[in-house]
């Protein structure tokens, strides 16, 4: 089964809802993947993702499209890193107090994230040019996935995870572990503030609650449930991360806080409970070269479970802080088929890695990932995941 898309980026009405408009963005690479959007002070959209042949190879590099205001197609795919030792992944957009645009993502060696660091980029016109690349984090292992929240207080957090490893052990994720990077002046340096009881617990979203307490949801390593945590002291402690309701199928989700305090999820209605097959690793096509380190054998207790469908995906909606989520919808429909990562051969039917924001007329603009092949956007009213409830 294999389906080619038209990334042409137009946007146009679904022939289902007139009201939901939808676009494919273009890209010159077999994969695309990780998006993250944003409304844009000037009334356009930016949306960020890696692209290239397959995620851990070193043609993967991060790429951006903007959508003007009141222009019905994206422009064409603009490349903002271009590592040829490294795979870069994972890239977030952070508009800070000042009005410049940051751009931070992660790059590693081959399949290892435990070799990862964290890039960034600035630009001082909302993205149309940018600054020289700067390592921001160095420290191997930093992973990142969700964007910067500043505070009352001016404090910048920066949810980040740790891919740790076993020596001799090649990274598959059994022990990954969250943590919040905290700066008290704008991104010059950072503390980190660990977060309780996280094992496995990655993909932390921090949104802001109305009356300033802080929640943060994760993605599940072991694709059970999505788990949630609070701080109530700015970011300075966290509880432990719990269960929710809400299954989770080892894949990032995101959360956003609306114009009247509701909370807006995109995420896979999916767990492992749904998975008839598992993968050894999410890199285990990827040849590296590396003999030295092994992929971990069987263990006792809870490993990370691959392979999980990454499909439906599903809009969210919450009126009493992410304790229950009465309003679901499905934004995309599908097998989910994810046990590779194959683009060139079309062969990964996810739909993944979604994100969600809201701009000042109160539209939702979501991007997430459409069969490894193409960033799907789409642009809809938040009443319209109530009708469906």
């Amino acid at each position: 089964m294999t389906e080619t898309v038209n990334r042409d980026g137009v946007l146009r009405p679904t022939e289902q809802d007139a009201r939901v408009v939808t676009a494919m963005l273009p890209s010159p690479c077999p994969q695309n993947h990780a998006a993250n959007i944003m409304p844009l002070p000037d009334g356009a959209l930016m949306c960020v993702w890696f692209g290239g042949t397959q995620e851990g190879v070193a043609d993967i590099s991060v790429y951006s499209s903007r959508l003007a205001p009141g222009a019905d197609r994206w422009s064409e795919a603009k490349k903002l890193s271009d590592d040829a030792t490294r795979s870069e992944q994972n890239p977030v957009l952070f508009l800070a107090p000042d009005q410049v645009l940051w751009l931070l993502w992660t790059a590693q060696l081959s399949g290892n994230q435990d070799t990862a660091i964290v890039r960034c980029r600035r630009s001082r016109d909302l993205g149309v040019s940018w600054g020289e690349i700067e390592t921001l984090l160095d420290q191997p292992g930093t992973f990142i996935r969700q964007p910067i929240v500043v505070l009352e207080n001016g404090n910048w957090l920066l949810p980040v995870f740790y891919c740790r490893t076993q020596p001799g052990e090649k990274w598959v994720g059994n022990d990954d572990v969250s943590a919040v990077k905290i700066s008290s002046d704008s991104g010059k340096s950072w503390r980190d503030v660990a977060v309780p009881g996280s094992l496995g617990c990655v993909h932390m979203n921090i949104t802001a609650l109305p009356g300033g307490t802080l929640v943060a949801l994760y993605r599940s390593r072991w694709a059970d449930h999505i788990y949630y945590s609070q701080s109530e002291d700015g970011g300075e402690s966290w509880s432990q991360p719990e269960p929710t309701a809400l299954p989770n199928n080892n894949s990032s989700i995101q959360v956003t806080t609306l114009q009247d305090g509701t909370l807006a999820l995109v995420f896979n209605n999916m767990s492992a409970a749904g998975a008839k097959e598992r993968r050894a690793s999410l890199y285990d096509e990827i040849d590296d070269g590396d003999d030295s380190r092994k992929e971990p054998p069987p263990r006792a207790g809870r490993s990370a479970f691959w392979g999980a469908p990454r499909a439906p995906m599903t809009l969210a909606l919450s009126s009493d802080g992410g304790k229950s989520w009465p309003w679901q919808r499905n934004l995309d429909e599908g097998d989910g088929y994810c046990m590779t990562n194959n683009s060139q051969q079309k062969l990964n039917r996810e739909f993944s890695y979604p994100s969600i924001k809201q701009d000042a007329a109160g539209n939702l603009h979501i991007a997430y990932t459409w069969y490894r092949q193409a960033i799907k956007y789409v642009r809809l009213a938040p009443a319209w995941v109530k009708e469906a409830s």
